[in-house]
């Protein structure tokens, strides 16, 4: 054989166990997806839709999504794109991205967009000539 085949199958060889090693990831990030769709899990479908699992149906893949109040719809399981998990709010400390004003003793947020903070001694944010 010469070196052109020899490159050409070990490109081959990677090439295929990329395929293998990318289908085993996927398969391993589905299965832990299913474990965490229980009843009561807040979740988001492939097409943006936004929900509660009332139940879940194993036999025929059907998953019952409370979508408001009293609102009960019925999709396939494979349409569940993730679990949402609930946002911790953050608490902002009181002083941040704020300027102390020592004219005025007012607190300044940013300026608006478009806006820029004149420092020649008038600190109020004034309308750019864009």
């Amino acid at each position: 054989m010469d070196l052109m085949t020899l490159v050409m199958l070990a490109v081959l060889a990677v090439l295929v166990f990329f395929m293998f090693r990318n289908g085993r990831k996927r398969k391993a990030d589905q299965e832990k997806l299913q474990s965490t769709m229980v009843p009561g899990a807040d979740v988001m479908t492939n097409f943006g839709l936004y929900g509660t699992i009332v139940s879940i149906d194993e036999e025929q893949n059907k998953v019952a999504l409370e979508i408001a109040p009293g609102t009960i719809v019925n999709i396939h399981r494979q349409t569940i794109a993730r679990v949402v998990e609930p946002i911790e709010a953050v608490v902002a400390d009181e002083t941040d991205g704020v300027e102390l004003n020592q004219d005025h003793a007012t607190l300044l947020g940013e300026p608006e967009f478009g806006q820029r903070v004149d420092t020649d001694g008038d600190s109020e944010p004034k309308k750019g000539n864009a």
